[in-house]
């Protein structure tokens, strides 16, 4: 009973500390809005580009719109356009010293992760409705069930909680702010070498094979397909299971990069 009740202290302890971590975060945003509005005004602009300058020259395998099938690639970019913003908040707490006052207070370890890594989900949230509230603007809808659309959005937000361990991992391991702009400009081939633009039938079958494995691939293909949107063709075993990639993917990288994100942090000195 007695061990019960220590647990419970500390999980509440968890979620407290947690929940002030992560309005931390809001308080931030709230005070600095303009790096979140040129993100969301950046996202919104990729869309129009290949909407209205690029999607009249784009074939989608098997007929179909060309912004049907844009959108929920863009949905899935965005959610890794967020890795950078990850990484930079993190490193930049490291480096202010940040971090280490959190280490010295009598707070629960975790919550200086766990804060970070809800508050990102959140606004992975808020971008995900004006990207859809974009798409809508530009002709783009869901033709799923509202249990299939529910599942989609679920997925998409999945992938980014995964990508926002590999951010923190990132924004622990990395020294020095300068070494940021490497890994946002990773961002975009990460992004093209995908399904999210185009099918990756259309590419060297070498390049193609890359881009259906890649993680971004597996959730634009099962979403595509929730939301009723044309899709990618292909007899590629990763293709034909895409939905099962999709909750597999973010699973695998939860796995790898959250330990390693608690190793990182555990093991800071700086």
């Amino acid at each position: 009973m007695t061990g019960m009740t220590t647990t419970d202290h500390g999980v509440r302890w968890l979620l407290a500390d947690s929940w002030t971590l992560t309005q931390r975060g809001f308080a931030h945003w709230a005070r600095n809005p303009g790096p979140i509005i040129f993100g969301l005004l950046f996202n919104v602009l990729i869309v129009l580009m290949f909407a209205f300058l690029f999607g009249g020259a784009m074939q989608v395998p098997g007929g179909g719109d060309y912004r049907e099938f844009l959108l929920p690639g863009m949905f899935v970019m965005t959610m890794l356009f967020g890795v950078g913003m990850t990484a930079a908040a993190v490193l930049a707490d490291v480096e202010r010293g940040v971090t280490d006052r959190f280490r010295a207070m009598p707070m629960a370890s975790a919550s200086v992760l766990v804060g970070r890594a809800v508050a990102d989900l959140v606004l992975a949230a808020v971008t995900l409705v004006v990207m859809v509230l974009a798409g809508l603007a530009i002709g783009w809808s869901a033709h799923g069930s509202p249990g299939d659309t529910a599942t989609a959005f679920a997925l998409i937000l999945l992938l980014r909680f995964a990508l926002i361990w590999v951010g923190v991992y990132i924004g622990l391991s990395l020294r020095g702010p300068e070494a940021m702009t490497g890994v946002q400009t990773l961002e975009f081939p990460v992004g093209f070498l995908s399904s999210a633009f185009v099918s990756p039938g259309t590419m060297p079958g070498w390049l193609g094979a890359i881009a259906e494995w890649n993680p971004l691939s597996a959730t634009s293909t099962a979403i595509r397909e929730l939301f009723g949107n044309p899709g990618v063709t292909g007899d590629s075993w990763v293709v034909r299971h895409a939905a099962e990639m999709a909750l597999a993917w973010p699973l695998i990288l939860l796995a790898v990069f959250l330990p390693l994100s608690v190793r990182a942090y555990r093991r800071l000195s700086r």
